[in-house]
């Protein structure tokens, strides 16, 4: 990887007419944006479908698209839709926050007309399409109409035949259900041909898209009803040990998160061929992969299922170089970024040394007292990628707002930080500054943003992944400040 940066923005922070960014003429400009900007990459967070609670850490499939970043407008030019009932529904509260209980409301109304009018129009194309993508898409369609069917509960509260995805279940509901299945698989085929044609014009402009692939997949995931095999379920799919983190500096209880876990004896008698089809979906749709949550593949939490608290849980050793091993072998001309932060043990690191993959250094980290982990830039190595903070960290000037005096005060001191620069802007020129190959800053940052604009705070089911830019807010000023740093730092992308 060479010395670049890149902006952390969601597709869903992007500004829109409909509730929520889209791939439609926002997300063009922002690439415009970083294209002026001198930035090399674009950071997203996962783009799959989001389940109960909005995360796209928790998806309904490792491998479609999220229906809500389907552009309406780009509908409406396609003949899909008319202008006028798009505009009909009521989208939004405010345009600063995504409001998802409106878009459940209104979206699959409005996709389902789009589905009438293109199937034909679009049928033999649409056919390659589902014929290309026919590892993954037949059953996420059947999943996505059996949970329509089934007034969206979750597959465990199925009755007892399509629940255990027995055979003759499946073909019953699959013509039973045979137009939402079809639906399901066009909107796939909608989601696809938007992402290609936004990710070819990044290409064009020199931009790459660092997309995320989720260590766990949701209970409540087409993956784990089609292909129970590989998680660690009794006879009857029910976990019986989950995923979450132990108590830490930052959550006393330690976190539940409530994916299942892995059969990764199964897995590696496979030839982990469960994950290599995973990552080979990332890759058609990222052009570099951040593993979310790397220490889990040395070792990871494991707690009893229906425990009150992740407190209950122990270590259980996980399967290191044997999975990462066949993934950078399989795909060995492709970029991976290594999220290895947490619980950083000895095995740990080595692990992350075995793989040659680059790591992460989160600066608020490097003058956070309750963090364990020396994080300061004098320690870092040019392998690595450095963030001033993630979407699960305080924006920049909320940690210089609501930090600890003592915490700020040491950043102020090793940084140099004064007042006429700007506390932001001076992390940024140390973030920029450091022998890190990448440097990735959220736009939140750029923007000067507090509180308002955190994406996520974990342990925390509500009021996240909402956060959106206002439109005009990524100016033609920003954008030659930030290549200004860029360039100074020897981070340009467009060498003399």
């Amino acid at each position: 990887m060479e010395r670049s940066s890149g902006i952390l923005m969601p597709i869903f922070s992007l500004p829109s007419n409909y509730g929520i960014g889209t791939l439609g003429k926002e997300a063009y400009e922002f690439v415009d944006f970083l294209e002026q900007a001198d930035q090399k990459y674009w950071q997203i967070l996962p783009a799959g479908s989001i389940s109960y609670g909005n995360s796209p850490y928790q998806s309904f499939s490792s491998f479609a698209g999220n229906p809500y970043f389907i552009d309406l407008d780009l509908l409406i030019e396609d003949g899909l839709l008319e202008k006028e009932e798009v505009q009909s529904k009521k989208w939004m509260k405010t345009l600063d926050k995504v409001d998802y209980g409106k878009i459940y409301q209104h979206r699959f109304d409005i996709l389902f007309e789009a589905y009438k009018r293109g199937i034909q129009k679009d049928y033999d194309e649409f056919k390659s399409f589902v014929n290309e993508k026919s590892k993954w898409i037949h059953e996420y369609a059947l999943f996505m109409a059996c949970k329509k069917h089934f007034d969206m509960v979750a597959w465990s509260n199925w009755p007892e035949d399509i629940r255990l995805h027995k055979k003759e279940a499946c073909l019953r509901y699959r013509e039973l259900l045979k137009e939402d299945v079809e639906f399901y698989q066009y909107i796939q085929y909608l989601f696809f041909k938007q992402w290609n044609q936004l990710r070819n014009y990044a290409h064009s402009k020199g931009i790459e898209i660092i997309g995320d692939i989720p260590v766990y997949v949701a209970m409540d995931s087409c993956d784990v009803w089609s292909e129970p095999q590989w998680f660690y379920l009794d006879e009857n799919n029910v976990p019986i040990e989950v995923a979450g983190c132990p108590p830490d500096s930052f959550s006393a209880d330690g976190q539940y998160w409530g994916n299942p876990l892995y059969r990764y004896d199964a897995m590696k008698q496979d030839g982990y061929g469960w994950w290599i089809r995973r990552v080979d979906g990332a890759f058609q749709l990222y052009d570099v992969v951040r593993i979310d949550h790397f220490r889990g593949f040395e070792s990871y939490w494991a707690i009893p299922y229906g425990a009150k608290s992740a407190k209950d849980g122990q270590w259980k050793k996980g399967p290191g170089m044997s999975l990462i091993g066949v993934l950078t072998s399989w795909f060995y001309n492709k970029q991976y970024i290594a999220e290895d932060l947490g619980a950083l043990t000895e095995e740990v690191i080595q692990l992350v040394k075995d793989s040659h993959l680059p790591g992460m250094k989160v600066l608020q980290f490097a003058f956070d007292s309750r963090e364990s982990v020396n994080y300061l830039p004098y320690t870092y190595d040019r392998n690595c990628v450095c963030y001033i903070g993630t979407h699960d960290n305080m924006t920049c000037k909320q940690f210089f707002d609501q930090s600890p005096e003592e915490d700020v005060l040491f950043a102020k001191q090793y940084l140099g930080l004064n007042e006429e620069e700007g506390y932001v802007w001076g992390m940024i020129r140390a973030g920029m500054g450091c022998v890190a190959d990448l440097f990735i800053c959220q736009m939140q940052d750029y923007l000067e943003l507090g509180q308002e604009a955190r994406i996520n705070l974990p342990g925390t089911a509500s009021d996240n992944w909402e956060w959106r830019m206002k439109k005009g807010q990524n100016t033609t000023q920003l954008a030659k400040k930030i290549a200004e740093y860029t360039k100074r730092y020897g981070r340009s992308c467009h060498k003399d």
